[in-house]
């Protein structure tokens, strides 16, 4: 007998495959799982980048008490003196940061080097001195926070999310003195934190300016006015913002704009900072920089902020006003401590 071609079951052969409404229905489930793994894959990244951001941190912590073994204080959160050069240079150019003098003790030697800070950041004429326009342009990783845009905001410099604590800002914004570690020539000793190392910042981070958009953002941008000391009536009506000079658009200057902040606004404030300058006076103090700037950051939530034992904390955006200011501080005896 011949073999007989086996029937074709039609009806299983069709089984074996799909039809468009289970692809379809395939597709909306892988649809589904990538929404919901998304998030938690960028949330995963950035603790990752703000665990590196903290760590960046710790980096300037030890080599702040480096500076403190070595020198016997801390350094100094800007400079200003005379330079030989030329007198009529107001003392206030030289304008060097502790970030600028913490450079050897981060592993920076090379660079530091490289720095003259015999002679002032800037010249008689607002221009960088000669002898410092590449050094101080050099792009230094240690003071970039990962989950900021992470390149220079001006051609000129390099820049840094990582500022200084220069007290409550209670003073009008005045760097000439401050009720906490860092100031104009200052030379704060550790035995001078009466409050305690462990309840008081030193330092903190701040987002990077970026090319204005035509809306004033306070996270990227700050206001300015032509006086000093600060109030809050002249910030609140000035109409004028800074868009010429982005935030932290410089590790080496010691200034509110770049390597210096304050706790007089509570951290990533939805009110914006404000800048002024003394354009007139003695040659000592003539275009010192006042400011009210507060921490900043791209982290959900909160700041990172360094104290003074080399602690990092992460600090909410909730945080009690009297409770953040009290933290700046190096002799105000409150018993309050960061969370």
């Amino acid at each position: 007998m011949r073999n007989r071609p086996a029937k074709t079951n039609k009806a299983a052969a069709w089984r074996l495959g799909f039809s468009l409404v289970e692809l379809l229905v395939v597709i909306a489930i892988i649809g589904i799982l990538v929404a919901l793994l998304l998030p938690a894959v960028q949330a995963a990244r950035e603790s990752s980048r703000r665990a590196s951001c903290g760590n960046n941190l710790r980096q300037i912590g030890v080599a702040v008490h480096d500076h403190i073994e070595l020198r016997g204080h801390f350094p100094s959160g800007s400079v200003a003196q005379e330079y030989a050069s030329a007198p009529a240079t107001p003392w206030t150019f030289y304008r060097w940061s502790a970030l600028a003098k913490l450079m050897p003790f981060l592993g920076n030697s090379v660079a530091f080097n490289s720095l003259d800070l015999s002679a002032p950041l800037y010249g008689p004429t607002f221009a960088i001195t000669v002898q410092n326009r590449d050094a101080v342009k050099q792009l230094l990783p240690v003071f970039l926070c990962p989950s900021d845009i992470g390149r220079r905001v001006t051609e000129a410099f390099g820049p840094t999310n990582y500022a200084m604590c220069g007290g409550t800002g209670d003073n009008g914004g005045s760097p000439l003195s401050s009720d906490g570690v860092f100031f104009v020539n200052s030379q704060t000793r550790a035995a001078e934190v009466s409050d305690g190392l462990s309840n008081t910042a030193i330092a903190s981070e701040s987002t990077l300016g970026q090319v204005h958009t035509g809306t004033h953002d306070p996270q990227l941008e700050y206001k300015f006015v032509a006086g000093a000391p600060l109030t809050q009536e002249f910030c609140r009506l000035t109409t004028q913002w800074n868009v010429s000079d982005p935030r932290g658009f410089s590790w080496a200057n010691g200034e509110f704009r770049c390597a210096l902040y304050n706790h007089y606004l509570p951290p990533n404030s939805q009110s914006p900072d404000c800048l002024g300058v003394v354009p007139s006076g003695s040659v000592t103090t003539r275009f010192t920089p006042y400011g009210w700037r507060t921490a900043r950051s791209w982290h959900p939530g909160g700041v990172n902020v360094l104290l003074a034992d080399g602690a990092v904390r992460f600090v909410l955006d909730s945080i009690d006003l009297a409770v953040w200011k009290a933290a700046a501080t190096i002799d105000g005896d409150e018993a309050n401590s960061l969370p």
